[in-house]
């Protein structure tokens, strides 16, 4: 199925010196790690379990190893704006859905693959109220909105593909503009997160399909990339960074109330939305599991064959070197 895509690519959007802060930082002459991450609660903070271990003070001793003593963050709301911050040589490290990885490295950005931090991350497609759609052949000629290049967008365009489903638009929008197109009627649809999707069902909005039970081999995975560039002077920050990330997501499950309200607090959800869409099951033990790398060349199989990455590649070839992951 060909899709006409309405593409928004935001350029000259990122000047990273006006957004940058970051995480409390060491002393002396020890370097700063820039790291640039999705999100749109706390802004210019790490998400997810990094976040959490960060946080609690136990993240820059994780990475003293590799001579860091500060961590910088950028924000953005997806992930290829990350892209192009990655591209200018802004960033180091990037933390985001594997989709506008996948599509980035496909473009010729020079990144490395470090790890799938995140698994099994949900999304919905959520109809308007009056007079919504209520299944996917019902979007057949209609107006969808959705955040292209992330990995809700792969999803949706999977789910769509497997219906047999052709709408009239699929319109770039950011989450805010999307909940408000659904409420203003402008939409038939629109495709969110698990969280923002329980948000909207508790406001009484509708979802006519969820990808952990409609479609599970769409879930997305969330992936931890570094330039090359960076790698090249800083050859131990794959395994260092590993055992930071496997720390953080073993820390997050034994203390697993205080990381819920965590995640509640920097994506900006209602406690008990993060308490249900936030699963332990989504931070795996290690940087990458069978599991993981499944979803990621399903992501990327699509990807290619939707023409979204310019150039085919294999997974071996991306790889971090000593990220201890292999193909088969």
């Amino acid at each position: 199925m060909i899709v006409k895509i309405t593409r928004v690519l935001t350029a000259g959007l990122l000047v990273l010196a006006a957004t940058a802060c970051g995480s409390s930082a060491g002393g002396g002459d020890s370097a700063t790690l820039r790291v640039g991450v999705i999100g749109s609660g706390v802004g210019n903070k790490l998400t997810r379990a990094v976040g959490f271990l960060d946080e609690r003070g136990e993240l820059l001793p994780e990475l003293k190893a590799a001579g860091i003593g500060k961590v910088q963050v950028a924000t953005f709301q997806n992930g290829p704006d990350l892209n192009q911050a990655l591209a200018g040589g802004s960033l180091d490290i990037g933390m985001y859905g594997d989709t506008p990885a996948i599509i980035g490295r496909g473009r010729g950005l020079p990144t490395r693959l470090v790890s799938l931090n995140s698994v099994r991350l949900d999304a919905a497609i959520v109809a308007k109220k009056d007079g919504g759609p209520a299944s996917l052949k019902d979007l057949e000629g209609k107006r969808i909105g959705v955040q292209t290049g992330s990995y809700i967008h792969r999803y949706l365009l999977g789910a769509l593909q497997k219906a047999g489903v052709k709408p009239k638009q699929i319109i770039h929008m950011y989450t805010p503009a999307i909940i408000a197109a659904l409420e203003k009627n402008s939409i038939d649809a629109g495709g969110l997160v698990s969280a923002d999707q329980a948000a909207e069902e508790k406001k009484g909005y509708r979802s006519i399909d969820v990808a952990s039970r409609d479609h599970p081999d769409l879930l997305g995975t969330s992936a931890t990339v570094v330039t090359e560039k960076y790698l090249a002077g800083h050859k131990d920050i794959v395994k260092v960074w590993q055992r930071a990330e496997t720390k953080a997501a073993a820390v997050a499950k034994a203390n697993w109330p205080a990381y819920t309200a965590f995640v509640a607090r920097t994506g900006g959800y209602a406690p008990d939305i993060s308490v249900k869409t936030t699963l332990k099951e989504q931070l795996p033990d290690a940087p990458f599991t069978p599991e993981g790398l499944k979803l990621l060349n399903g992501t990327k199989a699509f990807l290619v064959e939707q023409k979204l990455v310019g150039k085919d590649f294999t997974l071996d070839s991306w790889f971090a070197p000593q990220s201890g992951a292999r193909q088969g």
